[in-house]
């Protein structure tokens, strides 16, 4: 069974370093990921998501391949090219992968205009090792399917950084 976890950042940036972090730590077989997405809520409070994987892309390129394969049996490779590619973007649109995009939209709501976060859709994990390699980074911690415990050790990790922040700066 896989997990869910929303971490609200300060900006977009901020949520893409973690992200490459996690991805890293992924390559290290430390966790596994079904999913990894940044959300923007820009002034305006419009939410935009940044997928790993661009579907609707993936789908047109896969499309104009097999389409072109087709078309050139039946003598018509550009038009086969054509409405493989048309299909294929058309599929990779209404697919989706991983975390449900209007849940992330849903529960972007709760971030101030301005900010991001990143939902991470956590498969299996060291968890020692993880939160370890994640000690320091910020954010905020606004949902989890975590129990208890992981929990309370993941709010602890990304708090520590404040924590160290707070007390290295002198007091006026």
């Amino acid at each position: 069974m896989s997990d869910l976890i929303f971490i609200a950042f300060p900006t977009e940036e901020k949520a893409e370093e973690v992200r490459q972090k996690v991805l890293s730590l992924q390559q290290k077989y430390l966790v596994e990921l079904g999913d990894a997405v940044v959300v923007v809520k820009n002034e305006k409070g419009q939410i935009k998501l940044n997928q790993l994987v661009n579907l609707t892309a993936r789908g047109a390129v896969s499309g104009a391949l097999w389409g072109t394969l087709i078309g050139a049996i039946f003598l018509m490779p550009l038009v086969g090219t054509a409405i493989g590619a048309a299909s294929g973007a058309l599929g990779g649109e209404l697919s989706d992968v991983g975390i449900n995009d209007q849940f992330m939209k849903d529960a972007a709501g709760a971030l101030q205009p301005g900010t991001a976060g990143l939902f991470l859709l956590v498969r299996k994990m060291t968890t020692d090792k993880v939160l370890a390699d994640l000690k320091g980074i910020g954010g905020e911690l606004l949902q989890t399917s975590f129990d208890e415990t992981k929990e309370a050790e993941l709010r602890k990790a990304l708090s520590a950084a404040q924590a160290e922040v707070e007390t290295a700066q002198p007091s006026s």
